[in-house]
């Protein structure tokens, strides 16, 4: 094994790693409900608590990053919020799990910038959606095994003892990368000045903003609140839940090594702004109709199909979305990821926490009418973003790049 295919297995071990935490409570969500006696709004706010720190604080962990290393950066984050992982186990009643996830999205806001940071060192520009591929789709093997390993984990040692073996799989990782990755830089790795002035001003990250914030309420959708709406939306049994609920992120695994490859491919045929394009808005636009589908039917094995080629085929745009990132933030890629995520979260909570409501005023199928709206939308904005527009050419003075300003 090559260094850098030894760097990318590391980096996809955590992206692994990052949903089987993530998704966890959502998995352990219709138990922990019942045991700790909170509502359906509430346990919105449960679930939104964890997407509304992890937004906050991804500009700044990703800007840490692109300052002291990303690899170390990230060493810090998997250790606090397995931490917290663990943590959420021993919550007791609502407010505490609420700080407790909160506190979770403080530790683990800016992994994936900082692995994006990593990216952009080992591998070059006509590889990036694939290496972004593989991350992404790791991240969705996560996600499928999370409800595969935590329904019967959950069952046999409880919810609590569940979050402390989650918990501890973090801290394993960390020992073995801190044995295997340095953060020995060239010095213009590290920008001494962020020029956080042509950043905030560029139209191209704005675009990249609203885009990726609209997006994440399919995404958080499924990451959320798809096994709740399985057991009481859609009348699963808590083990059928175990099994389906992994149709989405296995079709995910799959969606985002092919829009990774298919993202390069078409990159190299048609052109940067050309081949991106292309991919991410065809297949939110897939996404949107399947997601549609979703709302209008009650067949039990029609939603299954539906919703794990809605969530796969939604995943084709994500290594490209991460890739057009780094087109445009160049030696800044940790920063405009974090301000793309950032908006991902902001999405995400204001997902999280409106479902809650929508479901408790209409039903889940209204839920499902307003994710699909959003998907549309965020197509509109996909089809604006140019990223033959860096932001680097527009720091150092470049009239074309600045014009995206």
């Amino acid at each position: 094994m090559t260094r850098r295919s030894g760097v990318l297995s590391f980096l996809a071990a955590l992206a692994v790693i990052t949903f089987l935490d993530r998704l966890c409570i959502s998995v352990a969500g219709p138990r922990m409900q019942e045991d700790l006696h909170i509502s359906t709004v509430g346990w919105g706010w449960i679930l939104g608590a964890f997407v509304l720190s992890y937004g906050i604080f991804e500009i700044p962990t990703g800007a840490l990053g692109d300052r002291r290393g990303h690899g170390r950066v990230l060493t810090r984050i998997v250790l606090w919020w397995s931490v917290f992982t663990s943590l959420t186990g021993a919550s007791t009643s609502f407010a505490q799990l609420l700080v407790t996830r909160f506190l979770f999205g403080v530790g683990e806001a800016g992994a994936y910038p900082n692995l994006s940071g990593v990216i952009k060192r080992w591998f070059a520009q006509s590889e990036a959606a694939r290496a972004q591929g593989v991350i992404w789709s790791a991240s969705r093997l996560g996600g499928a095994l999370a409800p595969l390993t935590a329904v019967p984990l959950i069952q046999t040692i409880g919810w609590r003892a569940t979050f402390f073996v989650f918990g501890g799989i973090g801290i394993v990782w960390v020992l073995a990368w801190r044995r295997y990755y340095n953060d020995r830089y060239p010095a213009s790795a590290h920008p001494a000045n962020v020029p956080w002035s042509v950043i905030l001003r560029s139209r191209q990250v704005w675009l990249i903003f609203a885009m990726y914030g609209c997006y994440a309420w399919g995404s958080w959708f499924f990451m959320a609140w798809f096994p709740t709406y399985l057991v009481r939306g859609a009348g699963f049994s808590e083990a059928e839940m175990g099994i389906f609920s992994s149709g989405p992120f296995l079709l995910g695994v799959a969606g985002n090594l092919v829009g990774g490859f298919a993202s390069d491919r078409l990159v190299k045929r048609l052109g940067l702004r050309t081949g991106r394009r292309l991919v991410a808005c065809s297949s939110l636009a897939v996404s949107a109709a399947l997601i549609l589908g979703m709302a209008l039917t009650r067949s039990k094995p029609l939603i299954v199909v539906l919703a794990s080629f809605g969530f796969g085929v939604m995943d084709l745009m994500l290594p490209t979305a991460w890739a057009v990132c780094m087109d445009i933030g160049q030696s800044y890629a940790g920063i405009v990821t974090g301000v793309m995520n950032s908006a991902g979260q902001l999405g995400g909570f204001l997902c999280t926490v409106a479902v809650g409501y929508i479901v408790r005023a209409e039903g889940y199928s209204a839920a499902l009418f307003v994710i699909a709206a959003m998907l549309g939308v965020s197509i509109v904005l996909f089809s604006r973003i140019d990223p033959e527009k860096p932001i680097l050419a527009a720091a150092t003075g470049s009239d074309a790049a600045f014009s995206s300003a």
